[in-house]
């Protein structure tokens, strides 16, 4: 889930459509609504934020510190002036990158995943891959092919691999795709994602790569003589990325 904490309304909305239509769940905050919330949110809805995007909003110069005591999820700060002065203060405010508006969210969603990276250090990048996803909205490849999936069984994927070996939670799923803030969908809609997402591995690896089990949850296990891989793509290959992308690039607004 990405929050987007941005004291103009419009701005905020728009990042948040934008980010829903990528299968990215999200919401906006106001400065003051941000402040509130980060001080009651619980350990288990902080584990559920992929990344933070802070707009124009009051406090943006302390805002990041007061994130990292209680998140260690990447902190983006949005600047509509692409001006030296600006970019040094937000970085020394604590934040982990600084993108100008406008910008693509498929762009923003990359830089999450290569701040992610590097955080728990490059993974083995083994010849022959069996599993690779990207992180961006391209579709994954899947025993050396493009596999094409509903946003939601892709968003699923990616977590699975971002925790690969550890046991994850229904409700951690849930909140992974729908949002720690969704009220609509049930999280008994999560066994019948995963269920189809099983099956369409099972199909293309041959084997079972998502061990379920009752009461504990889901588990991606590739067993030995098996690799999965997550490509460590430098930035400056984005645009490579987002060329070869189905949809139609969008400028997101600086809100100006």
């Amino acid at each position: 889930m990405y929050i987007i904490v941005d004291d103009r309304e419009s701005v905020a909305n728009s990042y948040v459509g934008g980010l829903v239509r990528e299968g990215v769940s999200s919401i906006g905050f106001s400065s003051g609504e941000f402040w509130d919330w980060l001080q009651s949110a619980s350990e288990s809805d902080l584990a559920a934020v992929d990344a933070f995007l802070l707009g124009d909003c009051d406090g943006r110069g302390s805002l990041p510190r007061a994130m990292r005591k209680r998140s260690s999820a990447p902190i983006i700060a949005m600047s509509g002036q692409k001006m030296l002065k600006n970019t040094l203060e937000m970085f020394e405010a604590g934040v982990d990158d600084v993108v100008h508006v406008p910008i693509h969210l498929r762009e923003i969603l990359a830089r999450t995943a290569a701040i992610a990276r590097r955080r728990v250090g490059e993974l083995p990048r083994p010849c022959e891959s069996r599993i690779r996803v990207f992180f961006n909205g391209r579709d994954p490849e899947i025993a050396g092919h493009a596999l094409t999936l509903p946003r939601r069984e892709l968003r699923i994927l990616e977590y699975m691999v971002s925790n690969h070996g550890k046991w994850i939670t229904k409700t951690q799923i849930f909140n992974a795709v729908y949002g720690i803030f969704e009220s609509t969908f049930d999280e008994s809609v999560i066994e019948s994602h995963v269920s189809k997402l099983r099956k369409k591995l099972r199909d293309r690896l041959g084997f079972d790569a998502i061990v379920a089990r009752r009461y504990v949850g889901y588990r991606l296990n590739i067993p030995a003589g098996e690799t999965l891989d997550v490509p460590m793509q430098e930035l400056d290959e984005v645009g490579m990325l987002l060329n070869r992308a189905h949809a139609v690039p969008t400028a997101y607004p600086a809100g100006n």
